[in-house]
């Protein structure tokens, strides 16, 4: 069992836990992805989101990336009409640490831990590992406005009967903000760098639109690697073979190895997805002299590519730039796609064309002391936050308009 195991500890009121059905729909908690069948999950609104597609979520079930031995657990809500229909879903697991969410809550748990109580297991929404922004509240086209806020509700009331300490939602898109903050949730504000396509034509019409200091800085980055005899191959699911899966994964260890941290997705989670899909993974390969010395792992969205990961064997000066950003605005240019989000943290991103951009969650406390508490805390971050994101554009690589 792996040394995050300690924080589990099983539930076994969860297996006895009876749901009523209410008038017109039928709730349920899936304890596998795999009991929806894929296109009705997609069909919710889930497809242009590769990171909450049921293939992705499916293959982090079914390729050791969750369960017990990393202390996440799922339990996915879904409503259907009485026809069978899958109207609504949320995914949602049930946590035993904070790893691979991207919102901290350390200092919460420490809190709770130093006034003898609990804060572990909590519930979580979430695409696991995955710090990107996308609908956690999935509805069909023809789903009631009310299903949005029974999925908020049947998760709160499985937090009361399971004994879990609070629910999150991270990374929900701005528009479903009103559905969380009606159920009293507390909104947090984060921060990433993300970069927004203006119509580019091609990468040297985006670098016109950098002041003169900062287009130098990109185009010598991108010499040096050029003049260290570095070529990029870019592959899709489809392309991409078992030895290149082979070849990224033991890249995305030594990552870990280096930096610290657990390399929670396996080989066959990366070779599953791009099997089931292809066309939403992304591959970029930096070649030297015949050999794969680096590569950086996207995801691509009906209008967004997502960097992920990232891992190197040999050290070239500016290669994480080139392989991580700027291989990638180049494919956002020519495929037309709107937006780059090339994952959590990093002010070195600003300079490169990525800007701050707000991030959101949102939280609920059991624990009425710790709510208000959190609650205090949520909002002076929140100003705090502000005033981040207003220094931090000053920054800015681009022209003033």
């Amino acid at each position: 069992m792996h040394r995050l195991s300690f924080l589990y500890r099983p539930l076994v009121s969860l297996k006895t836990l009876h749901w009523r059905q209410r008038v017109n729909y039928q709730i349920r908690i899936l304890e596998r992805i795999s009991e929806v069948p894929a296109d009705a999950w997609n069909d919710l609104g889930a497809a242009p989101y590769p990171f909450l597609r049921h293939e992705f979520l499916n293959a982090l079930e079914k390729t050791g990336c969750l369960g017990e031995k990393w202390g996440w657990i799922p339990r996915h809500i879904t409503i259907s009409n009485d026809s069978g229909e899958l109207l609504a879903a949320t995914p949602l697991y049930i946590k035993f640490n904070s790893y691979g969410e991207f919102v901290f809550d350390w200092s919460w748990a420490d809190a709770y831990q130093r006034n003898g109580m609990a804060y572990y297991p909590k519930l979580v929404s979430a695409s696991p590992y995955t710090p990107a922004t996308g609908p956690k509240l999935l509805l069909s086209d023809s789903a009631p406005p009310e299903c949005a806020q029974i999925l908020v509700e049947t998760a709160l009331e499985l937090a009361r009967k399971s004994g879990c300490s609070s629910v999150h939602w991270l990374f929900p898109p701005e528009s479903q903000q009103r559905d969380l903050a009606q159920q009293g949730l507390m909104r947090r504000t984060g921060c990433q760098f993300h970069w927004t396509n203006q119509g580019y034509s091609d990468f040297d019409d985006f670098l016109a639109h950098f002041s003169s200091a900062k287009r130098k800085q990109v185009k010598r980055e991108r010499r040096r690697v050029k003049e260290a005899g570095i070529e990029f191959r870019l592959l899709d699911g489809h392309d991409a073979t078992r030895e290149d899966w082979d070849e990224f994964h033991q890249l995305y260890e030594s990552t870990f190895d280096k930096k610290g941290g657990y390399a929670t997705l396996s080989r066959a989670f990366f070779q599953q997805i791009a099997q089931t899909m292809p066309d939403q993974v992304l591959l970029v390969q930096a070649i030297h002299e015949g050999d794969v010395v680096a590569a950086a792992f996207n995801l691509v969205g009906d209008e967004t590519l997502y960097g992920r990961h990232w891992g190197c064997r040999a050290e070239f000066h500016s290669l994480h730039f080139e392989a991580c950003y700027y291989q990638g605005l180049e494919y956002c240019i020519k495929r037309g796609l709107k937006r780059f989000e090339p994952g959590a943290q990093g002010e070195h991103k600003i300079s490169r064309g990525f800007l701050p951009t707000p991030t959101w969650s949102f939280h609920w406390l059991a624990n009425d002391r710790f709510r208000e508490a959190v609650r205090n805390y949520v909002e002076n971050e929140h100003e705090g936050m502000l005033d981040y994101m207003q220094e931090l554009a000053t920054h800015s690589p681009y022209k003033q308009t």
